[in-house]
């Protein structure tokens, strides 16, 4: 099993991100993962907890996060998150996955002479080939849609860029993420409770097969099948619903430099983003 956490704030958010990956520590016992990004520098932090408390291992290691993005893990499995430089630019990334085909995956990439540098006792560690299977895609969108392809078993994610953070939950539903909000911006959990204590909201659970981007200005785009709509998120809360077409949305999405094409209107997709008022905190 294992639990992930993820903020996007004007402040700083290392310390909502410490207590919130803390708030899933019943979920494993293996390793613990921390990476925040600010100006493209991406700072991160793994330690073992077997035997340990997330805090006591972690307390030491704050000072030196910076940035008001970042993701955290507790895991079951391997060490994360992972750090990856590809063609689709710098991004660390969490899982909480059951991979069943993980050998067949992992000969595919290597056949494909892809490689792995990351080993879990041993084995190749699940959040790279994902890593790695994210990475065959065109852009984010199409790599996670092949992750959900090839594997078998259940996989969902955070995906930490310097724009925002990428949460796509697995295509079956097995994993939860919900999305929390307070005045200042952002949480992504698997549990709500992990942020209660910290003030934020419940605003969403996302559903099985979505991804979601939380970014830099406050809007919702989601279309499922060939069905499609726009959900304005206003600054003051109120939603909006509008029905568009196909290609009004293909246009919108490319507007907000999300590049997609027909070919994908079969896939669930919901993309947050998250513009914070003029004057407020520096652009993420």
């Amino acid at each position: 099993m294992g639990g992930f956490f993820g903020v996007v704030s004007k402040r700083t958010c290392i310390s909502d991100l410490f207590y919130g990956t803390d708030y899933h520590s019943h979920l494993g016992t293996k390793r613990a993962g921390l990476a925040t990004v600010e100006n493209s520098t991406f700072y991160r932090s793994i330690h073992n907890i077997e035997g340990a408390y997330f805090r006591t291992k972690f307390d030491s290691d704050l000072a030196k996060f910076h940035g008001n993005m970042g993701i955290g893990v507790i895991s079951d499995t391997d060490a994360q998150p992972i750090i990856v430089n590809s063609h689709l630019g710098r991004f660390a990334i969490v899982t909480v996955a059951r991979i069943n085909n993980l050998k067949e995956l992992e000969q595919e990439c290597l056949d494909n002479k892809q490689h792995f540098a990351e080993l879990s006792g041993g084995s190749t560690n699940p959040t790279e080939l994902v890593a790695l299977l994210i990475t065959q895609g065109k852009d984010f969108v199409d790599g996670i849609q092949n992750v959900f392809n090839k594997i078998k078993g259940s996989c969902s994610m955070l995906i930490l860029t310097p724009e925002g953070v990428i949460a796509a939950r697995d295509r079956y539903g097995r994993t939860p993420i919900v999305i929390g909000k307070d005045e200042d911006g952002f949480a992504i959990a698997t549990e709500s409770h992990s942020y209660v204590n910290m003030d934020y909201k419940t605003d969403r659970w996302i559903g099985p097969g979505i991804e979601g981007i939380v970014t830099g200005r406050i809007e919702h785009v989601e279309f499922q099948g060939m069905g499609f709509s726009l959900v304005n998120l206003i600054g003051d809360g109120h939603v909006r619903l509008l029905k568009i077409g196909c290609i009004d949305l293909i246009q919108h999405l490319i507007h907000i430099g999300i590049h997609t094409n027909r070919q994908q209107s079969c896939m669930k997709i919901a993309f947050i983003h998250n513009r914070f008022p003029a004057g407020g905190a520096e652009r993420i």
